[in-house]
C-alpha cells in the first residue's frame, strides 16, 4: 500500500492505493491537508491503519496522480553519484572529495503517468531515473549513523533535464533543472521500514521498453545515509523534504549522437521493492 496524491474534478486528495484505484483519505483527516502534513505528525501508520480493508473511493481512469508531496520545503539533488556516471567527465578524477548538489522546484515535477513538458526553447530534454527518499524527522548535523531514522517514505524520480540550459552558465545547473513539469515524482510514498530497502537494490530506466539506465544503490559514491548526514550539515532538513539520489549513466545526452525526448517516447523507472514510474512526452 502506499500513500498517494492525486486530482479528480479539480480537487486534490491525499489517501493510499486500494484495489481498482485509490482510496482518499483526506476528508476524514482534516488537520492534514497534504502528506507532506500527515509526515509531520509521524501519522504515517495511522493512515495506513486507516485504509487498511477498504475499497477505492476513486477508481482508475477517474483521477490523476500528482507528486506525493505536492508541497515540499526543499528539493535537494545529488549529482554524479555512480562511479560510471563520474566516469562520463574523463577529468582524471577517480571520484569526486564531495557530493555535488542542487535545488528543484515543485513546479518543475509532474506526477506519474502525465506527460513531460518539452519546451519550445529547447529539444534537448534528456530523462535521469533516480530513487528518492523523503524525510520524516527533522534535523541539523544529523550523525551518519542515525540517519536513516530520519527517512520516512522512498519514492521514484525522473529528474528530466533540459541539456543545452544545463550549459548556459559557468558553474551552476539550475536552469536546466527546474522547467516547469519537466520531470516526475511518483506514483507514490512507499513508507521506509528496513534499511535493506535502499542498501543495494537495482535502479533501471526504459525509455520505448529499451533499459538506458541501469545500476544498484551499492554502487553509489555516496550513499544515502552520508548525504542525508553531508546536507544537514548546512541546511535544516524537515519533514517532507525530498532528496534525490543520484542517477546511473546511460542519459540521452551520452549517445553519439544524443537521443533527446520527443512527443510519444514512454519513460519508465523502475526500483526493487517500489512501483514503477511511468511518463510519457509532450509539446508545451
Amino acid at each position: 500500500m502506499m500513500l498517494v496524491t492525486f486530482s479528480s474534478n479539480g480537487r486534490q486528495h491525499w489517501g493510499t492505493t486500494a484495489p481498482g484505484g485509490v482510496l482518499a483519505l483526506s476528508d476524514a483527516f482534516p488537520q492534514w491537508q497534504t502528506l507532506r502534513n500527515v509526515i509531520e505528525a509521524g501519522a504515517i501508520p495511522q493512515v495506513l491503519a486507516e485504509a487498511t480493508g477498504r475499497p477505492a473511493s476513486h477508481h482508475e481512469g477517474l483521477f490523476t496522480y500528482d507528486p506525493p508531496v505536492p508541497d515540499p520545503e526543499k528539493i535537494i539533488c545529488v549529482g554524479v553519484n555512480f562511479p560510471d556516471r563520474n566516469a562520463e567527465y574523463k577529468d582524471g578524477q577517480e571520484a569526486p572529495p564531495n557530493m555535488s548538489l542542487f535545488i528543484r522546484f515543485p513546479r518543475s515535477f509532474t506526477g506519474h503517468g502525465a506527460p513531460l513538458i518539452r519546451p519550445p526553447e529547447s529539444e534537448q530534454l534528456d530523462y535521469e531515473g533516480e530513487i528518492a527518499i523523503v524525510i520524516g524527522k527533522a534535523g541539523r548535523r544529523i550523525p551518519e549513523a542515525d540517519a536513516l531514522s530520519h527517512i520516512a517514505a522512498l519514492t521514484l524520480c525522473n529528474e528530466g533535464t533540459i541539456r543545452d540550459w544545463v550549459r548556459h552558465a559557468k558553474f551552476n545547473v539550475t536552469q536546466g533543472k527546474n522547467w516547469d513539469r519537466s520531470g516526475a515524482l511518483g506514483p507514490g510514498l512507499t513508507p521506509f521500514t528496513d534499511p535493506a530497502q535502499i542498501a543495494d537494490i537495482a535502479l533501471t530506466t526504459r525509455v520505448n521498453g529499451d533499459i538506458r539506465q541501469q545500476d544498484r544503490t551499492g554502487r553509489m559514491l555516496f550513499p544515502i545515509a552520508h548525504q542525508i548526514a553531508y546536507i544537514s550539515t548546512f541546511t535544516t532538513l524537515v519533514a517532507g523534504d525530498i532528496i534525490v539520489t543520484g542517477t546511473p549513466t546511460g542519459a540521452g545526452a551520452r549517445f553519439d549522437p544524443p537521443i533527446w525526448l520527443k512527443p510519444g517516447d514512454v519513460i519508465e523507472v523502475e526500483a526493487d521493492g517500489l512501483p514503477s514510474l511511468r511518463n510519457t512526452v509532450a509539446d508545451e
